[in-house]
């Protein structure tokens, strides 16, 4: 969890909008688990801060510094879907925060590793991870947003469909992604400015132009039995006017299915930071558009997301909030 001392705080009157903005994101997520209200109004306070230092841009980063990170974040998503693998066949242990919401020693060992490698390549940098929450270095512009496994319920059945996601982001915008599929040894990657690529091949979404032509898919939170809102509306809805809809279990393989054509359209009401992150960048740069509901506001620290092919977007935005 973040600990911001006084000097800590003092030290923001000296960062820059960008720094300034995620920190108090991380700080926000950690003290109010990810209010949607909250963030949403931060975000607005933060297009109105105003300072003298210019932004600092991904794409002015030296190439060399650029392919480093790439090239990590690549192979520590293989190492980390290797370990995945071998419990798999070797065996794990589950257990449960809530009645539909569970956890295994798998998902820790392989968060354990990411974790550790990143501190070791990249002590400065700031984490969010799903299983030990955000650790903040004093002031970093980096941020590495992990799921070590987007698909839990999916991997203690033997379901197989499940992935290891990780971003970067980099002065308060997410702009390198990395998501494996260990099981069909499927490898998305997307980079701010540099395109996405599945196996080192480009990808693009579909062309598809209406809803009722399109195949979508959604997800339901972990407290669909005591939460209202729940997305069952919207699922009973969307059923009834796409050519299909459907829930695999992993919003990380949902987002990079939308970013090669094979899923027209997402949306979820009830997202994680770690469940979008790395499947944000890989779609947008496949052509994608992503916005919350309002469509006008989007934050990887809100809940509702929708994603598509840009295409069916405001009519699937449309048939959601009605």
């Amino acid at each position: 969890m973040l600990d911001y001392d006084d000097s800590s705080r003092h030290s923001f009157a000296s960062m820059d909008r960008p720094r300034l903005v995620s920190s108090l994101q991380a700080y926000l997520f950690s003290i109010t688990y990810r209010s949607q209200s909250l963030v949403l109004l931060l975000i607005i306070a933060a297009d109105g801060y105003n300072d003298s230092v210019p932004t600092p841009i991904w794409q002015d980063l030296p190439h060399s510094e650029r392919h480093c990170f790439r090239q990590f974040a690549v192979e520590v998503a293989r190492d980390a879907g290797n370990l995945l693998l071998r419990r798999a066949r070797e065996g794990f242990r589950v257990e449960y925060k809530a009645a539909v919401n569970l956890v295994t020693d798998a998902d820790r060992a392989a968060e354990d590793h990411i974790v550790s490698a990143i501190r070791q390549s990249f002590p400065s940098h700031r984490l969010l991870a799903e299983e030990g929450g955000a650790v903040a270095p004093a002031e970093s512009p980096y941020q590495w947003i992990i799921d070590p496994l987007d698909g839990t319920t999916n991997f203690a059945h033997g379901f197989p469909f499940y992935s290891v996601s990780i971003a970067l982001e980099y002065a308060g915008h997410c702009v390198l992604g990395a998501v494996l599929d260990p099981i069909r040894n499927e490898l998305f990657t997307g980079e701010t400015g540099a395109g996405a690529l599945l196996n080192g091949e480009r990808i693009n979404v579909s062309r598809v132009t209406t809803v009722d032509r399109s195949l979508l898919v959604t997800g339901f939170a972990y407290d669909i039995r005591d939460n209202p809102n729940n997305n069952l509306d919207h699922f009973a809805r969307l059923s009834l006017h796409a050519q299909g809809v459907r829930r695999t279990g992993s919003a990380a393989l949902d987002l990079c299915y939308v970013a090669t054509g094979r899923f027209d359209g997402f949306w979820e009401v009830t997202l994680k930071p770690w469940d979008m992150a790395a499947g944000l960048v890989i779609l947008e740069e496949a052509g994608g558009l992503v916005t919350s509901f309002s469509k006008n506001i989007f934050s990887i620290y809100g809940q509702e997301l929708v994603a598509t092919n840009g295409l069916i977007h405001d009519e699937l935005l449309l048939l959601l909030n009605q």
